[in-house]
């Protein structure tokens, strides 16, 4: 057994150094060292000799499988030199050509938006507050006035972690916890940006998208204040040349409620394709808020006012850079946001 050993081991050592490349190494490492292997062999039948035997040709058998196995390496080794000899001689680096320029990230479109929005609406005297987006029921339905059994939850009941907590459907529960915060002190003037989260996924939808709802709340605060407020917000954002129309609606967190449009930004009104022919794109909701909100709120209906309005940040951006699909945003194509 140990003339065998001797003899297997005098094979191996030729054929490494023979190898003339890293396939071949690997086919003589599979014949000596694989699970068939012939090493491998001689240690299965180890069992079938005497205990004194069995002891020695053990030890020679694993002497002989670690001797070959740093044979192979170094081998291994002299290839991936020999490789990396050959690429430095042929891949000269000409050390007067200019360098390869590092690609500098762009601001996400969304972001760009999201900005600027923030900074007209501060521009106003508004002050920027944030929400928690995993949300309790009584905040994101119950105190804006939408009760269990109301149908405008139809529209809305989404994602819930528990029958009390689910992923914020709107950014309006910031409202109430804001006035919470704030009262009896006036006046109240916030925007709540961020993310929410509702069960729609097509090109003009997203289970996730970004809104800004707005919040005035004093003595005498109008609808008037609101359409003020809103037509000075679209001609920053949009171009002084936009025209504005408020259309009536309904929203179970304000009365009167109103939908916000602006004169097509694609035909200045003409008429197209983006605008149905109508010459007018829906861009936000607005109203005063409801009696029951502000009581909700802390606040007395009686003796203060206050409107509100929300509005998605992807349908800004939408319309503002002329992108047809939502999916666009959130599809991490380097073609479509390196363009801004």
């Amino acid at each position: 057994m140990h003339n065998r050993l001797q003899q297997l081991g005098r094979t191996a050592e030729e054929k490494v150094r023979a190898a003339a490349d890293a396939d071949s190494l690997k086919d003589i490492r599979v014949e000596f060292l694989g699970r068939k292997g012939q090493i491998t062999s001689i240690l299965r039948g180890l069992k079938d000799l005497d205990p004194v035997e069995r002891t020695a040709v053990g030890q020679a058998s694993n002497r002989l499988k670690d001797d070959l196995e740093q044979l192979i390496e170094a081998k291994f080794q002299e290839f991936r030199d020999q490789e990396l000899e050959r690429r430095l001689m042929q891949e000269k680096i000409d050390v007067t050509l200019p360098g390869k320029p590092v690609l500098a990230g762009t601001r996400h479109p969304l972001h760009l938006v999201m900005e600027e929005l923030e900074n007209i609406f501060l521009g106003f005297g508004f002050q920027i507050v944030e929400g928690p987006e995993v949300e309790l029921d009584y905040y994101n339905f119950e105190a804006l006035n939408v009760p269990a059994d109301h149908p405008a939850r139809d529209m809305q009941d989404s994602f819930y972690i528990t029958n009390e907590l689910l992923l914020r459907t709107h950014t309006s529960p910031g409202q109430v916890r804001v006035m919470e915060e704030y009262c009896p002190n006036l006046p109240v003037k916030i925007i709540i940006p961020g993310k929410v989260y509702r069960r729609d996924d097509d090109a003009t939808h997203s289970p996730m998208f970004h809104q800004i709802e707005g919040l005035y709340i004093g003595e005498r605060v109008t609808f008037a204040d609101l359409k003020g407020i809103l037509m000075r917000f679209a001609q920053q954002i949009f171009g002084s040349e936009v025209k504005v129309r408020f259309r009536p609606s309904y929203f179970p967190f304000t009365e009167p409620s109103a939908e916000m449009d602006v004169s097509c930004v694609m035909c200045g009104g003409s008429g197209c394709r983006t605008c149905s022919d109508t010459g007018w794109l829906e861009i936000l909701g607005s109203g005063m808020v409801h009696p029951n909100v502000l009581k909700s709120g802390g606040y007395d209906p009686e003796q203060v006012t206050g409107f509100a309005f929300g509005m998605g940040v992807e349908r800004i951006a939408m319309l503002k850079y002329g992108i047809n699909d939502l999916r666009l945003f959130f599809d991490n194509d380097l073609r479509f946001l390196s363009q801004f």
